[in-house]
């Protein structure tokens, strides 16, 4: 059964529970669902409230209106440049950072435009879905600043060095195909398949083993700072406390009975 909080329209960001699914939805479409202080601070409290629940098992970040997120709010950085960067970028560092430690796997469901910020959280996540026609830039550079959220982590670690002090440098707009050829993206839908593409996606991964999918996130995530004896080690480490849970015995026997398991997330 669906289980969708209410809130008033006015809200900048929407929570939505289906089961085990959370969804996120950026909620101020006549800005492009640009992040201003308000959003943030409520994108950080989401994360929370579904970082502290071990029934969420899939978490999906979307945006209402024409587009994922145009980036940062330049209302609030233009009347503060300096206060409002940082009264906009201190929650949202720490809700990714929530994120990209949690168990629950990460999909963005994005469409439209994803520029500045909006590029830099969907680079963020652990998988991408997009609807064709959407548009992407980094952008930073037109308006002088560095990149944020998390894209100069992320993006070179995608696709390379080289290629992304192009995407960087130069903040060229670039099409849902050139962003799945770079690996900036997992898949391309269409736009009218977007909605249900990612719910069975994110149906999958919440029968999943959740605690599996955390290990395997933070292992892939920290190994490029790891020599290969550390990162050997704290593989095995994962695995030996994988070994320890409900579904790893579900996984083993399912196996043996030649079924496929059931998972609990535990």
């Amino acid at each position: 059964m669906k289980n969708t909080a209410t809130h008033p329209a006015t809200q900048p960001l929407l929570m939505e529970r289906n089961g085990a699914i959370a969804t996120l939805r950026f909620n101020r479409p006549e800005a492009l669902n640009a992040i201003d202080v308000p959003m943030a601070n409520a994108f950080l409290a989401a994360v929370q409230a579904i970082a502290a629940d071990p029934g969420v098992r899939a978490v999906v970040l979307a945006g209402n209106g024409r587009g994922f997120m145009a980036g940062g709010d330049l209302a609030t950085l233009r009347a503060a440049p300096v206060q409002g960067a940082i009264d906009i970028l201190t929650p949202l560092n720490q809700a990714l950072l929530l994120l990209t430690q949690m168990n629950a796997p990460v999909i963005a469901q994005v469409h439209g435009a994803a520029a500045g910020a909006g590029l830099s959280l969907l680079l963020m996540a652990d998988y991408v879905i997009a609807a064709e026609g959407t548009r992407f830039n980094l952008a930073y550079i037109h308006l002088g600043t560095s990149c944020d959220v998390g894209a100069s982590w992320a993006l070179p670690r995608i696709v390379g060095l080289r290629q992304a002090l192009e995407i960087a440098l130069l903040g060229d707009a670039f099409t849902a195909d050139d962003a799945l050829r770079l690996g900036l993206i997992n898949r391309v839908v269409r736009a009218a398949e977007l909605e249900s593409s990612t719910t069975a996606l994110a149906q999958r991964l919440a029968s999943g083993p959740t605690l599996a999918y955390g290990a395997m996130k933070r292992l892939m995530r920290d190994s490029m700072e790891r020599t290969l004896p550390e990162q050997l080690a704290a593989e095995k480490d994962a695995f030996v406390q994988c070994a320890g849970t409900e579904d790893f015995r579900a996984g083993v026997e399912a196996f043996h009975q030649r079924q496929s398991p059931s998972f609990a997330g535990r």
